[in-house]
């Protein structure tokens, strides 16, 4: 892939602008980049970290097309940014990641179908593309399972688990005809994530695993180290770097994985794929020399990439909703370390920053 290595001054330009533009913005700006956050949104978080905005709904390719002759590289903070956004952009500025990243990552079928390919282990599942799909899945792969859409989902939207609780007559009045798959229930130890940061040349460098503990589908806490196998990290890394690499990505690529069990034959499923950093890498700010944002836009500028090594343990919460109105707690106490996204209101489920406790390197349990 033909790339120029971008000089201090450049501009970055970010489609989208939420907590990780802000981040990725801020760390545009430490590395003397300059950055450009667009977003249809007013009071988006990153506008109050970047160089320059624009205010512009993603369907306007006129903003799109001047704001993409404005700056040096195009990225986006998240997957579903609408793909004609994404490939106006790249008509008139480099993208990185390239639009099928984020094609595959927007279509949770896709998805399953580009990592089953490369033979790399999902959960069981059907597409669902009418009611009776759902009977038919169900009679298949049996009643434990999640109805998820095909597109738009993500924190637990989306998505409805049946089972005990939950029978088909329900699942089909919440179906509404939307396109979906239907996922078999596994059962796992733990759950984990692999951040990685790739350049233009393929080189790799790979985070600390993480484990990850969700509360109401959201992410609550990563902890790093996650106490698993050396085994399983390297086929954690084995999997992340061959989706990279099929997908000749550039720039912060993060898969989700369900641990099985070392000794299994199938010890890791991978859960989903996110082209872009990641809310399990937040820890990384504090406990890396090199962040995941730093790598992120080392990257896509065509920079070599930082070390990805930890200094420190960490375990990295996220404040969450009405969570916020405990912000003076951790901005006292000697051991937290606070960030918060700058967001107005604090509405249930809406992740309003994250704290970070770092601990000496390898000292035993979290």
């Amino acid at each position: 892939m033909t790339h120029k290595i971008l000089a201090p001054g450049a501009t970055i330009g970010i489609l989208g602008g939420g907590q990780l533009g802000r981040m990725l913005s801020m760390s545009a700006s430490k590395l003397g980049l300059r950055a450009h956050i667009f977003s249809p949104q007013h009071s988006s978080p990153a506008f109050e970290t970047s160089a320059f905005s624009t205010t512009a709904p993603y369907a306007d390719l006129d903003a799109v097309k001047n704001f993409a002759s404005s700056v040096d590289v195009v990225t986006t903070e998240f997957e579903n940014i609408p793909l004609e956004t994404y490939e106006h952009a790249a008509k008139f500025a480099p993208i990185a990641p390239s639009p099928k990243a984020l094609a595959i990552a927007q279509d949770r079928l896709a998805e399953k179908r580009f990592l089953t390919s490369h033979n790399i282990p999902v959960a069981p599942y059907l597409e669902i593309a009418r009611e009776a799909d759902i009977v038919s899945a169900i009679y298949k792969l049996g009643p434990d399972g999640i109805l998820k859409t095909r597109q738009l989902g993500y924190d637990g939207k989306g998505q409805i688990k049946l089972g005990l609780n939950v029978d088909a007559d329900e699942a089909i009045k919440a179906y509404g005809g939307e396109p979906s798959i239907f996922e078999q229930l596994v059962s796992f130890v733990m759950e984990i994530s692999c951040v990685a940061a790739r350049d233009y040349n393929g080189n790799i460098v790979f985070y600390d695993t993480p484990v990850n503990e969700h509360r109401n589908q959201i992410l609550a806490e990563s902890k790093v180290p996650a106490q698993i196998e050396p085994e399983l990290e390297k086929l954690a890394r084995a999997y992340t770097a061959k989706i990279a690499e099929n997908l000749n990505y550039v720039g912060v690529l993060t898969a989700e994985f369900f641990v099985l069990g070392a000794h299994g034959e199938t010890p890791l499923l991978v859960n989903e794929i996110a082209p872009r950093v990641h809310n399990s890498g937040h820890w990384t700010i504090d406990a890396c020399s090199v962040s995941q944002f730093d790598n992120h836009i080392r990257a896509i500028s065509g920079w070599a990439l930082g070390s990805a090594e930890r200094h420190s343990d960490a375990m990295m919460i996220n404040i969450v909703g009405s969570e916020l109105d405990r912000w003076q707690d951790f901005a006292t106490s000697k051991s937290a370390l606070l960030h918060l996204y700058g967001k107005g209101e604090a509405r249930p489920g809406r992740k309003m920053g994250h704290v970070t406790y770092l601990y000496k390197k390898d000292a035993g349990e979290i």
